[in-house]
């Protein structure tokens, strides 16, 4: 007992003396401590003097403390009270003084953290992973709160010596009289100064203690790597300017979002060249494609599978690239809108609610009996279903782009039927989307509360349900009363100056966009509904807008694409061709020979011929797999492993989809219609 009293006293005085002490000292009473330790050199009176030295030296140091924080204290009270100096004198003082006081307690508080930390480590048991794990993540927390503290306290004396600056420029002014034009900037520095103070946020203080914020250790990289004599002349307007990326223990990388000073103006030149880059891949690779019978698409895709982490690796800002891409498929489904008029979609309306819920429940039945067989938990398999069940919009309105469809006496166009289904798919998409919480929940949840998930399931597509009857009113509103009259005034405004017509287009776009996304339905299905509003109003009008609107889609449209060759990994297809190749040639035959099946039930007989034309355009998976794909792994639903045979699947699969179109177009498509369509 007397022995662990003692090295408890030991390590109690041993590390702060250490620290406190000067390095000669510290030298010492290291070599000191190794002997102690060690049971040689020292008797038992010397280490008891020793203790007792130390102990002094301790407690000195604290009542030395002590003593200055009162002296501190009275300064700061003289220093208020002195008429004689000017307010910006007053604040730098105190300021000065109050974060002296700070930096003595944190000192003290550091010392005394640093010895329990190590009387923890010293009662803790070695050979257990997880009291060793426990204890590295206290020191971890310990440290990223010592590390904020001193980074506030930086901050706290960068603003002390502007106070200081300020102190002394009035003191000059003071003494010597100002010009006028002096005079005019100070008033301008003065009111620069409150409006920096106006528009400040302060969004790591107001953000530092909410729930679920955890501080990190981050790597800060500079934007110029190739000149280091450059990065050392440049730092200090690199601090100022934010043009440097922070990249996390996790590998993850960060770019400036919002500037804490607002009034200089800012641009990531990563995006920019990224865009950049993009941009002049993809017309040597479209070409390509388009010389060998391939759609531009797929030499798109190419493109960023040589820009992105499997090829060149030359793509800085992805979350950028792919958020950019997803306004080519807004406006790829509002041009599909735009020549789906609201007589085709009553034609087939019955057509597009039926097919896509009937595949879907096929999938996941489909998906569950294999699942069963395979061993996969139910959760898993529902999800995998869902994401193989759906098909690419715009890949299939690329297919369409520019074919004449005509419709014969009493039949049904199969563009018509296809365009429904898609668009049927993408509000499916939203409600999955929704729902993905509860799945989430109900693969942790036990049985007894199984019936609780069912209902909460339910309830969702009730709600679904409800908004999408609360979309479609407002669409019949809007059709009724407002699109009509707005159409005309912008074509008034917009004579001889097209920017008003591309702008309240457009503008009215997002508002159908952000409606149905606060409706919790798909964001693609506003832009749909948006073309097809406008389409209401005439040949002539659908016309003039997609002569303005194409342009700027096709243009999103190659981001779009590129955005989705990121995320394909050559390497990893050809590792396991075998496998992918065999599970995406039985996905496609399912979801033809399964179109195939509900489109002979529910098209009017003589309509049956198109079901071949339909079930090909359906024969894929989404590009939106990779969206779901990565939520479902980020929430656990998926392994690593699943993901990735996702997204191969869903990349092989879209490759596979112009060879089964143009099949099917030769073989169902009379000769003057198959051209068009091709």
């Amino acid at each position: 007992m007397k022995a662990t009293g003692f090295i408890s006293l030991w390590t109690l005085v041993s590390l702060p003396c250490g620290q406190l002490a000067n390095p000669a000292e510290h030298e010492d009473v290291v070599k000191h401590a190794i002997k102690l330790h060690r049971g040689k050199g020292a008797v038992i009176t010397q280490r008891k003097q020793w203790v007792l030295e130390s102990c002094r030296k301790l407690s000195g140091l604290l009542r030395q403390k002590n003593v200055v924080l009162n002296k501190l204290k009275n300064a700061i009270r003289a220093v208020e009270k002195d008429a004689g100096l000017s307010d910006e004198e007053k604040l730098f003082q105190v300021h000065t003084f109050e974060i002296f006081q700070k930096e003595l307690n944190e000192s003290e508080n550091s010392v005394f953290q640093a010895i329990h930390g190590l009387q923890r480590a010293l009662q803790g048991d070695y050979k257990d992973v997880v009291n060793m794990k426990e204890s590295s993540r206290q020191r971890l927390e310990a440290l990223r709160e010592a590390a904020i503290k001193e980074e506030m306290e930086y901050v706290e004396l960068l603003a002390a010596e502007k106070h200081q600056v300020e102190a002394l420029k009035n003191m000059q002014h003071q003494n010597k009289s100002l010009s006028m034009l002096d005079e005019i900037l100070e008033d301008v520095r003065r009111a620069a100064d409150r409006l920096e103070e106006e528009i400040e946020e302060h969004a790591f203080d107001d953000n530092k203690s909410v729930r679920g914020v955890n501080f990190e250790a981050v790597l800060r990289v500079e934007e110029d790597e190739t000149s280091s004599k450059r990065n050392t002349s440049k730092r200090e307007v690199e601090d100022d300017l934010g043009l440097s990326m922070l990249i996390d223990s996790q590998n993850n990388q960060y770019i400036l979002t919002k500037p804490r000073d607002s009034t200089i103006p800012r641009a990531d030149h990563h995006f920019i060249k990224d865009i950049v880059t993009i941009g002049m891949l993809s017309l040597p690779c479209g070409w390509l494609c388009t010389t060998i019978g391939l759609p531009t698409m797929f030499g798109y895709i190419i493109c960023g599978v040589l820009l992105g982490p499997s090829g060149l690796n030359s793509i800085k800002s992805i979350v950028q690239v792919e958020t950019l891409g997803e306004f080519g498929v807004f406006f790829t489904l509002f041009l599909v809108g735009l020549e789906f008029s609201p007589e085709r979609l009553r034609k087939v309306w019955k057509i597009s609610l039926q097919g896509p819920c009937y595949m879907t429940v096929l999938m996941i039945a489909f998906g569950l009996l294999w699942g069963h067989l395979l061993q996969i938990r139910p959760t898993q398999s529902v999800f995998i279903s869902t994401c193989l069940s759906l098909s690419s919009t715009p890949l299939v309105s690329r297919f369409l782009a520019g074919s004449v469809r005509g419709d014969k006496e009493g039949d049904i166009d199969y563009s018509s039927v296809l365009l429904g289904m898609l668009v049927m798919q993408d509000v499916q998409l939203g409600l999955f989307i929704a729902v993905m919480p509860t799945l989430i929940q109900a693969g942790v949840s036990t049985h007894s509360s199984i019936f609780k998930e069912i209902l909460r399931i339910l309830i969702l597509i009730g709600q679904i349900l409800f908004s999408l009857a609360a979309v479609f009113l407002l669409c019949l509103v809007i059709k009724t009363y407002l699109i009509g009259p707005y159409y005309r005034k912008l074509h008034a405004e917009s004579k001889g100056n097209k920017e008003i017509l591309i702008l309240g287009i457009t503008a009215f776009t997002f508002l159908m966009l952000t409606i149905t996304e606060l409706l919790d339905v798909s964001m693609e299905l506003g832009c749909f509904l948006a073309g097809a509003l406008i389409s209401s109003q005439g040949h002539m009008v659908t016309e003039e807008i997609m002569c303005c609107i194409e342009p700027i889609r096709d243009f999103l449209a190659i981001i779009f694409f590129a955005s989705i060759g990121l995320h394909v990994f050559p390497t990893f297809v050809i590792y396991e061709l075998t496998v992918l190749l065999f599970l995406t040639l039985s996905v496609v035959i399912m979801k033809f020979v399964l179109a195939v099946l509900v489109l002979s039930l529910i098209l009017p007989k003589t309509s049956q011929y198109i079901k071949w034309i339909v079930s090909a355009g359906l024969a894929q998976v989404s590009e939106f797999s990779f969206v779901l794909g990565s939520r479902a792994r980020r929430a656990g639903i998926i392994s690593r492993e699943v993901y990735l045979l996702i997204l191969s699947v869903t990349t092989l699969s879209l490759l596979l989809a112009p060879a089964l179109w143009r099949a099917a177009i030769m073989k169902c498509v009379p000769r003057p219609e198959r051209r068009s369509s091709t």
